[in-house]
């Protein structure tokens, strides 16, 4: 009997030494300038949308991150219809509770917004203290730890003809005027003085997918181009469900793709990939003067793939 217990207290510490090693180290991050990426999001709680949340919860109480980037589709399948929404509820206040996280979430359109009210998205901003999101493109600087970094997030649904031409799914796609924005992109990235410029967008410009190449095309045509000549440093996207990182031939930007924050899928190599990774989960970029660094993290809160882009 004795021997008995002493084997099932071994078997109860190593599980709880097993758990202590696996316990997430996030010390590197500390006292840094930290913000989030999440996206593709609105699953109003269902497949690891929660726990998620909480990851960035608990994550969030060890590294201050200043804001949150969300970059298109909190809401899934057919957007909202008003600031009243029950959706705004189920897919993100009550999900995204944690005290850690009413800090500025940052947002742009995906092309589930873009089959309900995409002014509703807008005027939401009038509503939560936290939703900010000033016009359907916009840039922001931000000055902290002694860094400067420039954010430009994009609509990326009306730079796409798949979009543009469905008037029934997407109404409000073929409204927008596409050239006026890219000239908006063209002109800010020309003033650039910041240590460090990222771009926004749902979709991606490169990755791996099933989804029409149409969609890749239309933008590594219409806004690629703008991007390269301006050396931007980094292109952030979602609406693919996985994390991808990708470098292709004649551009210095690091493209990638940050995973679901609720339900994920399978992904392979392409041309180009540096890594890609089926987990579901959110990215955290850091930077300072010399580097910038995108963790990807999964919904185990372990750090899957590390980019570092140095000066």
């Amino acid at each position: 009997m004795r021997i008995k217990c002493l084997f099932i207290w071994c078997l109860v510490l190593a599980g709880h030494l097993q758990l202590v090693a696996q316990q997430p180290d996030y010390s590197l991050l500390k006292d840094k300038f930290n913000f989030y990426v999440a996206n593709d999001l609105g699953r109003n709680g269902y497949y690891s949308q929660k726990p998620i949340a909480e990851r960035m919860g608990e994550m969030a109480e060890k590294i201050g991150p200043e804001f949150v980037i969300a970059a298109g589709d909190v809401h899934h399948f057919d957007g909202v219809q008003s600031v009243n929404d029950p959706l705004w509820m189920t897919n993100y206040e009550l999900i995204y509770k944690h005290p850690e996280l009413m800090i500025n979430w940052y947002a742009i359109l995906g092309n589930h917004e873009y089959r309900g009210s995409t002014q509703a998205v807008l005027d939401y901003a009038n509503v939560s203290r936290r939703w900010l999101m000033p016009d359907r493109y916009y840039t922001k600087v931000f000055d902290e730890e002694g860094v400067t970094v420039r954010v430009v997030w994009l609509d990326t649904t009306p730079l796409i003809d798949k979009y543009r031409n469905d008037s029934v799914q997407y109404p409000d796609a073929c409204r927008q005027d596409m050239q006026k924005q890219l000239a908006w992109v063209d002109s800010v990235l020309s003033t650039k003085r910041e240590d460090w410029i990222i771009v926004v967008g749902h979709h991606p410009i490169y990755a791996q997918t099933s989804k029409e190449d149409s969609e890749r095309g239309d933008l590594q045509k219409r806004l690629d181009p703008v991007l390269r000549r301006h050396n931007v440093d980094m292109y952030m996207c979602g609406h693919i469900h996985n994390f991808q990182y990708i470098r292709v031939p004649g551009s210095n930007i690091d493209y990638v793709v940050n995973t679901s924050a609720s339900l994920s899928r399978a992904v392979k190599p392409t041309e180009g990939t540096r890594f890609c990774n089926g987990d579901p989960g959110f990215s955290v970029c850091s930077v300072d003067k010399e580097h910038l660094k995108l963790y990807m993290i999964n919904e185990k809160g372990d750090v899957v793939h590390t980019i570092t882009r140095k000066k």
